[in-house]
């Protein structure tokens, strides 16, 4: 990594408000030449609720002072009822949240340091934002940078997919975001006299978003809301979409490379996690993605020729066979470019997973199965990706090809057909493919999930006729990846995937018929690389680091991702640290300490013994006195019939408590 703290322009920082039309303000840290005032620059946005004061500042000294010292005005702005903005925030994106972002761009493209232009840019939340707010077109927003984000808010995002409940992030980001949106604005920033009233009508304004979230199990206007896929033509600013292998959120890149203007998109997947690729956070190898990002910018906001819009449609990085592990340091490949999605460089390769003779196989998997899943948003941490799948695939039912004669490339979205019928009105099905070494260890390349409540639309919730058998197919998620010669391709199929969606309420079983099903690989020819230039990035480079100190625990650190069985009941129970950055103290004398459990238990035979729990504990202090904590309990479980939620937050000021609050809901399980 390359620290830049010399700059062609001075970069001047100033803390202020921005105004909304309702007269609300939006606390914004801006970064901008110092000479801007004369000689003014684009802006750009990135509009989040994660505090630029603290939880983002170590982030966000990274790339904002390094854009403004290259003639930007690099603008970071806290979410209405978010760090030290006012107001109050009642979910994700809603119209107001997306209206202040309007709001914000036009004032931005106002100011006397800026020349009118606007980019946005921002990784999952901002990303999201940073689309949807483009689709809303204001005039200045001429191009966005959008990270890890997603085009579909019901069936790509941390709720739901493939129609299924989400077990682990639809509790465990619920758990979260209640924790979050109860964080005190800072006196230091706000004043003395203001912070705790403004506190207090963020407690007071407080509902659990999940509650919100589990009301509507289908795809409705509330999940259209936001999701530009319903109306891709809606963007006319210029999108730079980026995604990692290792990131759920990949496909959004693909969808949005094959329906936008191809004269204004482009496409760039790496191995990476849930972060931006210049981070240097496993798996790598991390890319100069400032130094990409400002091509992107001149090229849009300054009418600079160079030469970004000349590279192909889609970037992408092929994985080369590893052995399974739960992290990778840099996984091993190479980059390919596609001048058009979908490519005439894949074709579709179809395998029967059985010949027409092959007998009817039952899907009965233990409820447990997917405890080796891995992370939901794998972030870079040692315990985020899969292990070896062996155990996983025992509890499934797998159909292999025989070895590999040659190297076998995928790049796109598989597909698994399966003829099938249900025991029970209600089931999932959920296929897996592995790569499957000579050794028998098993390494999971990509997975699928499908309520088959959802099979004839995911706005629908229809009901299996047991005893019909139904053609279904699933979509997997997006990968770019080579199987070696001598290695077989592994289909696995189970009912069950614990915790990542939650199991319907009574246990059936699946029969497939083999002869009649197939996975459909999307085969790349490497010819098509046959005298291309390769694809090359700059080695990363930021401005210099916050000088944050991370504190190490008081005690042994618990475990990031821990099972247990108890072998008496038959439970099995699942403990993870999500592992967003513990405790630190800032340069201004802010300690901030984090903690946070989550605990998903299951029996292997009980459908309806799932519960979920996420607890969270936050302390913000200064040297000056101020103290205020935030304990958080999040638990969910259901009937056949319904889901019911539990929580509860506990605010307190220098050790008085300002707000305890308690819910208790229960909603239908329509589809879910």
């Amino acid at each position: 990594m390359k620290y830049r703290d010399h700059f062609d322009r001075q970069v001047h920082v100033e803390d202020l408000y921005i105004p909304t039309r309702d007269g609300t303000r939006l606390h914004a840290r801006v970064w901008r030449p110092a000479d801007a005032a004369t000689a003014p620059v684009p802006a750009l946005l990135e509009y989040l609720p994660y505090r630029k004061s603290d939880w983002t500042a170590p982030r966000d000294a990274q790339r904002h002072p390094w854009y403004a010292g290259h003639g930007y005005a690099s603008v970071r702005v806290d979410l209405r009822g978010s760090g030290d903005s006012e107001g109050v925030m009642l979910d994700e994106y809603t119209e107001t949240e997306l209206a202040d972002g309007v709001d914000v761009v036009n004032w931005l493209a106002a100011q006397p340091w800026c020349s009118g232009r606007v980019g946005m840019f921002g990784i999952s939340w901002g990303g999201f934002n940073a689309l949807q707010i483009a689709a809303l077109r204001p005039e200045p927003l001429k191009a966005i940078v959008t990270v890890c984000s997603t085009d579909d808010r019901y069936d790509n995002d941390v709720h739901y997919t493939g129609g299924a409940v989400l077990g682990i992030d639809m509790l465990a980001w619920a758990g979260t975001m209640l924790a979050f949106t109860a964080r005190p604005p800072d006196p230091a920033h706000v004043g003395a006299d203001r912070w705790l009233p403004m506190w207090r009508e963020r407690l007071d304004a407080i509902e659990p978003y999940l509650h919100t979230w589990l009301a509507h199990q289908e795809r409705d206007d509330y999940w259209r809301h936001g999701s530009v896929c319903e109306d891709y033509s809606a963007l006319d600013a210029a999108v730079l979409a980026v995604g990692g292998w290792a990131d759920p959120y990949r496909d959004t890149v693909l969808r949005l490379a094959e329906h936008l203007d191809p004269g204004k998109v482009r496409g760039l997947i790496g191995p990476w996690s849930h972060q931006y690729p210049d981070r240097g956070l496993p798996p790598g190898p991390a890319i100069g993605f400032l130094q990409e990002t400002l091509r992107w910018w001149d090229h849009w906001l300054k009418d600079e020729e160079t030469g970004v819009m000349a590279e192909p449609l889609l970037r992408s990085w092929l994985n080369d066979p590893v052995p399974p592990a739960t992290s990778y340091e840099t996984m091993p490949g190479r980059w390919v470019g596609d001048d058009n999605w979908p490519s005439p460089s894949v074709t579709w390769d179809a395998r029967p997973l059985g010949d027409g003779g092959a007998a009817p196989v039952v899907v009965r998997s233990p409820q447990h199965t997917g405890l080796d899943a891995g992370r939901f948003f794998p972030f870079g941490n040692p315990a985020d990706l899969p292990p070896d799948q062996r155990e996983e695939d025992g509890r499934s039912v797998c159909f292999d090809s025989a070895p590999l004669t040659g190297r076998v490339e995928i790049l796109g979205r598989p597909r698994v057909r399966l003829r099938l019928d249900s025991a029970t009105p209600r089931a999932h099905v959920i296929a897996r493919v592995c790569d499957v070494a000579p050794d028998g260890s098993s390494t999971l390349v990509t997975r699928g999930v499908l309520n088959l409540m959802a099979r004839h639309g995911r706005e629908r919730a229809d009901a299996w006729v047991p005893g019909t058998y139904e053609d279904v197919e699933l979509e997997l998620t997006a990968t770019g990846y080579a199987f070696p010669p001598g290695h077989r391709v592994r289909v696995a199929v189970s009912d069950a995937y614990w915790p990542w969606v939650w199991p319907h309420g009574e246990r059936g079983r699946l029969t497939v018929l083999p002869g009649e099903s197939a996975v459909l690989l999307p085969v790349r020819d490497p010819a098509y690389d046959t005298g291309r230039d390769p694809i090359r990035f700059e080695e990363p480079e930021q401005a210099p680091p916050l000088p944050v100190t991370v504190d190490p625990p008081a005690g042994p650190r618990a475990a990031e991702r821990v099972v247990r069985h108890d072998v008496a009941t038959g439970e099995w129970t699942l403990e993870v640290d999500p592992n967003y950055g513990g405790s630190r103290t800032y340069p201004d004398g802010l300690r901030y300490e984090e903690s946070a459990r989550e605990t998903y238990r299951i029996r292997g035979d009980d459908p309806l013994s799932a519960v979920a729990e996420s607890r969270w504990t936050i302390r913000l202090r200064r040297p000056d006195g101020w103290d205020a904590e935030i304990t958080t309990r999040t638990e969910l479980r259901a009937t056949a019939t319904e889901f019911v939620m539990e929580s509860g937050l506990e605010a307190r000021a220098n050790g008085e408590t300002v707000a305890k609050r308690g819910w208790h809901r229960t909603t239908p399980r329509t589809s879910g």
